[in-house]
């Protein structure tokens, strides 16, 4: 019996993977607010009654999706940030990070940034919840950090936030960069972190 069990839910996980895998293909080419669910389960070849025993609706496909994109990039983060200090072998390495990922997850990538502005809410907020949760990492890894000597909280998250920010911008730009142009926009990206961080070190200076 519980052989029997074990191969039934090695099924289930099969066909869930299957059917974030068809949207993922399906949407890179539209919103997740045009696909229809019977698509996804067409690309697949279930029927549409087997959806919603993986998912209550689109909305929720889409709400994994997001975890999925964003939830494995925490431990790279942090690992980073707190081996790197303020300066250059963080900003390449950061960049690095983004670029990498960039080429091993193009359809995350567009997902994500289509999506962060789209017309699934729950969507957006996941999003949302993700984006932040990687600015309060960020931040606290800033706060135990002796450049941030004398800054408040909410200049801190202020700060993370510029990060993140700049992390989600740089991946779009290198999603849509011409053949041959991903060097550039890769060293416009240390150059804008590496202005973020001498304002980090002059932020107190009039106060």
């Amino acid at each position: 019996m519980s052989h029997t069990l074990g191969v039934r839910q090695a099924q289930k996980q099969k066909t869930r993977q299957a059917l974030l895998d068809a949207a993922l293909q399906l949407l890179e080419e539209q919103s997740l607010n045009s696909l229809g669910l019977r698509e996804v389960t067409r690309a697949v070849g279930v029927a549409p009654t087997a959806f919603y025993r993986h998912f209550r609706d689109m909305a929720d496909l889409g709400v994994t999706l997001v975890e999925a994109a964003l939830s494995s990039l925490h431990t790279t983060l942090a690992a980073l940030l707190a081996e790197t200090g303020d300066g250059e072998e963080r900003i390449a390495a950061t960049v690095e990070l983004i670029v990498a990922y960039v080429r091993t997850h193009p359809a995350h990538v567009r997902f994500i940034a289509r999506e962060q502005h789209g017309g699934v809410q729950a969507v957006r907020s996941a999003i949302g919840d993700q984006l932040g949760l990687f600015a309060q990492e960020v931040k606290d890894q800033f706060a135990q950090e002796p450049e941030s000597a004398g800054w408040d909280e909410d200049d801190l998250l202020m700060l993370a936030r510029m990060y993140v920010d700049h992390m989600v911008m740089t991946a779009s730009a290198l999603l849509e960069a011409a053949p041959g142009t991903e060097e550039r926009v890769a060293a416009s990206a240390r150059r804008q972190l590496r202005l973020v961080s001498l304002g980090r070190r002059h932020w107190l200076d009039e106060q």
